[in-house]
């Protein structure tokens, strides 16, 4: 039990080290592109560091553990839990870590067209994932055209971010890297070059924390006799998202709304559709009561979040009540498996 639990810490030690180093290079990219805080935090930040999540049911369903069942329920888990932790916990810390300097009725004041943007879009793409767990695994055709379609989601919600880019900059909110590059702190010189050699390294680094990490979820389960899927609904979106959170909280704390409340709903349109479309066609996806009570606690605190947007007033004590959607969902999800 001891080695399980070494073995996860070790890894989720192997996944933070990445993501830093692979989130580091991707804001220097968005500085020297000349893009906004907006593509930066939704498009380049988002992606960074959601591909911890990414990589994990990736590397469950095509490698993984010798049993095919115990991948299928990882990478479920790891689907579907992601985006639940992004839109619940991860904008309560959020707001938690600015509570005090801003006080309960305190505004967060992300560029209000991106945050509509991403929450709409996310919401379309989860209702369509939704829908698919209903669709029987034989209907083949079916659920790969729902793969598709969230797939051509993601595609259109990236070209409308990318449109959006030059009028926000020319308004004064283009990208400016706080740090400087991990790789120029030994010696060489920012250049795309190296920025593209640390972004490869820290995804190197990602992919072997990744599998480590798949490995210890299946032997911890085991040994806790708790259910493989409900432990990866709620144990690894904490782990792979911890970056998320750090990085949206030292910009919150910095001023920096667009790009802190943007790197978490970036990273929940990603998972809404690029992660699902690969689970409707490698998994069966099937309508588990641990799946469905997170599909419902998921749409309903993005959907809260889409309705503040759209009134664009987002106090901090609204984003407490994501956090109560988070822990609605444990208690939901013990007494059910109880």
């Amino acid at each position: 039990m001891t080695l399980s639990f070494f073995q996860l810490a070790i890894s989720l030690i192997i996944i933070l080290i990445a993501s830093e180093i692979f989130t580091n290079a991707l804001e220097h990219l968005g500085e020297r592109l000349k893009i906004s805080e907006g593509v930066t935090g939704s498009l380049f930040a988002a992606i960074g560091t959601a591909l911890p999540e990414t990589m994990v049911p990736i590397l469950a369903l095509v490698a993984g553990t010798s049993a095919a069942n115990v991948n299928e329920e990882i990478g479920v888990g790891a689907i579907l839990g992601a985006p639940l932790m992004l839109s619940t916990l991860s904008v309560f810390l959020m707001a938690l870590a600015v509570v005090r300097r801003r006080g309960i009725n305190g505004s967060i004041t992300p560029e209000p067209t991106g945050f509509i943007r991403d929450t709409h879009f996310f919401l379309l793409a989860f209702v369509l994932a939704a829908i698919a767990l209903f669709i029987p695994v034989e209907m083949k055709i079916a659920r790969m055209g729902v793969s598709v379609l969230l797939v051509l989601l993601y595609v259109t919600y990236i070209v409308k971010t990318l449109h959006a880019s030059k009028k926000l900059v020319a308004e004064g909110n283009g990208t400016a890297a706080d740090n400087v590059m991990f790789l120029s702190r030994v010696g060489l010189p920012t250049t795309l070059f190296t920025i593209i050699l640390q972004t490869l390294m820290g995804l190197g680094v990602l992919v072997a924390g990744a599998l480590g990490f798949i490995d210890g979820v299946a032997a911890v389960s085991e040994k806790l006799g708790i259910s493989v899927l409900l432990l990866s609904l709620i144990i690894i979106p904490i782990a792979t998202e911890l970056p998320e959170k750090v990085n949206s909280i030292l910009w919150i704390r910095k001023g920096k709304d667009t790009l802190a409340l943007g790197n978490i709903t970036g990273a929940m349109v990603f998972q809404g559709t690029i992660l699902p479309a690969i689970g409707i066609l490698l998994t069966p996806w099937q309508p588990r009561h641990e799946v469905l009570i997170g599909v419902f606690i998921t749409l309903s605190s993005a959907f809260w979040l889409w309705i503040n947007a759209r009134n664009k007033k987002l106090k901090v004590w609204m984003l407490f009540i994501n956090g109560a959607f988070y822990f609605a969902y444990i208690i939901a999800s013990i007494s059910f498996s109880g």
